[in-house]
C-alpha cells in the first residue's frame, strides 16, 4: 500500500528571492509553527469536549480483560504506534489529553507514530519501498525515542483477510511486540522492562457490520492472547464498544471514530490505568486538547515531513542535506509539551 506524495507543508511559505543571510525555508517554517502554538495556547476555546452519549457502556463495566494494569509512571516516555486510530488521535488529542490529565503527579512524554492504513507488517510505512523497509524505519524511530511504554493499535486492516489471515497476523503481532521491546530498550536496558499495551480495534457500524465485526472479534481475541503471552496490558475497545446495537453511534463513517467516539475511547484508556479523570476535565478539555494537537503537529513534521522523499527516501541525494534541520523541531516539541503540563497543573489547581 502506497500513499500519495503530498506537495504541501504547513511550514512552507511563498517563494521569493532570499537574501544571502536569510534563514532556510525549513527554519522559517519551524518559527511559524512555534508561533502557531503560542496562538493556540492564548486562543479562546472554540468547542467543548465531546462526551460519550448516555447509552455508551460505563468504563467500569466495559469488559476490560483481567491482566496487567496499564501503568504510567513519572518520567515515562510513551509512544503510540499503530494505524488510523492513532494517527487520527494525534490530530484530535482526546486519548493523550485524558491520560495526561489523569496523571497530574507524573511528567509524561507522549510521541505519536500512528500511520493511517498501517498493519503489523508496516505496509503503509514502506511508501515507495517494500513494507520491510518501512518496518525497519519504524523500529529505528522507536529506538530513537527509547520509550518506556508503547501502545500498539493494530488488527482492523488485517481483519479484512478474514479467518485465513489470522495465524499470520497473530504470529507477526507477537514478533512486533518483541521487535518493539528490543528497539525501545536499546543496548542499555532489558527489553522486558519496556511495558507494552495492546489496543483492540473498535467494531464497525457499517451496513455489513455483522460480518465485519465477526472477523474483528476473532482478531481482537488474537490480540488478547498475544498480550497474555507477552505479559502486555490491554485496552479492549472492541469489548467496550460491543454490541453496536446497544449504544449510540461512535463513528464518523461507520469505521473511524468521531469526536464522541474518541472521547469514549479516552475514558477506556484512563479506566485501564485504574485512574479517574478529574471533575474539571470536561470543561478544561477544550483548552487542553489544542495544546496537545499543536505539540503533535510539530512532532509529525519532525518525523514525517511533507517532502520526506527528498529528505529521507530515494531522492535524498537531491535535498538530503536538509535532514540535519529535523532535530531543530525537538526544542519546539518540548516547549509545546511544557505548555500541556502547565495546563494540567492549572486543571489540578481547580480541584
Amino acid at each position: 500500500m502506497r500513499r500519495a506524495h503530498r506537495t504541501t507543508n504547513a511550514a512552507a511559505g511563498p517563494r521569493r528571492r532570499r537574501p544571502a543571510d536569510s534563514r532556510t525555508p525549513l527554519l522559517r517554517g519551524l518559527l511559524l509553527v512555534a508561533a502557531a502554538i503560542g496562538a493556540a495556547s492564548a486562543a479562546p476555546a472554540r468547542c467543548r469536549a465531546a462526551a460519550p452519549d448516555a447509552g455508551v457502556p460505563d468504563a467500569a463495566a466495559s469488559g476490560q480483560p483481567a491482566g496487567p494494569k496499564v501503568e504510567l509512571r513519572d518520567g515515562d516516555r510513551v509512544v503510540f504506534l499503530g494505524d488510523t486510530f492513532f494517527e487520527r488521535e494525534g490530530q484530535r488529542g482526546f486519548v493523550e489529553s485524558a491520560l495526561a490529565a489523569a496523571h497530574p503527579d507524573a511528567t509524561l512524554h507522549f510521541r505519536n507514530l500512528g500511520w493511517s492504513g498501517d498493519t503489523v507488517w508496516a505496509d503503509s510505512r514502506g511508501v515507495f519501498d517494500a513494507a520491510a523497509k518501512g518496518y525497519e524505519r519504524m523500529l529505528a524511530l522507536v529506538a530513537d525515542l527509547a520509550p518506556s511504554v508503547v501502545f500498539l493499535a493494530y488488527g482492523r486492516n488485517e481483519a479484512e483477510r478474514g479467518e485465513a489471515g489470522l495465524p499470520a497476523f497473530r504470529g507477526q503481532l507477537a514478533r512486533l511486540c518483541g521487535d518493539v521491546r528490543r528497539a525501545a530498550a536499546g543496548r542499555d536496558r532489558d527489553p522486558r522492562a519496556v511495558r507494552l499495551v495492546l489496543v483492540t480495534p473498535t467494531p464497525c457500524e457499517t451496513i455489513d457490520a455483522d460480518a465485519r465485526n465477526a472477523a474483528l472479534a476473532a482478531y481482537a481475541g488474537a490480540i488478547r492472547e498475544v498480550a497474555t503471552e507477552e505479559h502486555a496490558a490491554v485496552v479492549d475497545l472492541f469489548a467496550a464498544f460491543s454490541p453496536v446495537a446497544a449504544r449510540p453511534p461512535l463513528t464518523a463513517n461507520g469505521v473511524h471514530l468521531s469526536d464522541a467516539g474518541y472521547a469514549a475511547a479516552a475514558e477506556r484508556f484512563v479506566a485501564a490505568t485504574g485512574r479517574r479523570l478529574p471533575a474539571a476535565f470536561a470543561a478544561a478539555a477544550a483548552d487542553l486538547r489544542p495544546l496537545v494537537v499543536a505539540k503533535n503537529t510539530l512532532f509529525f513534521h519532525r518525523w514525517r515531513p511533507a517532502n520526506e522523499t527528498y529528505i529521507f527516501l530515494f531522492r535524498k541525494h537531491e535535498q538530503g542535506n536538509n535532514a540535519v534541520e529535523m532535530p531543530r523541531f525537538d526544542p519546539l516539541v518540548e516547549e509545546a509539551e511544557n505548555k500541556v503540563r502547565e495546563a494540567i497543573r492549572s486543571l489540578e489547581a481547580r480541584r
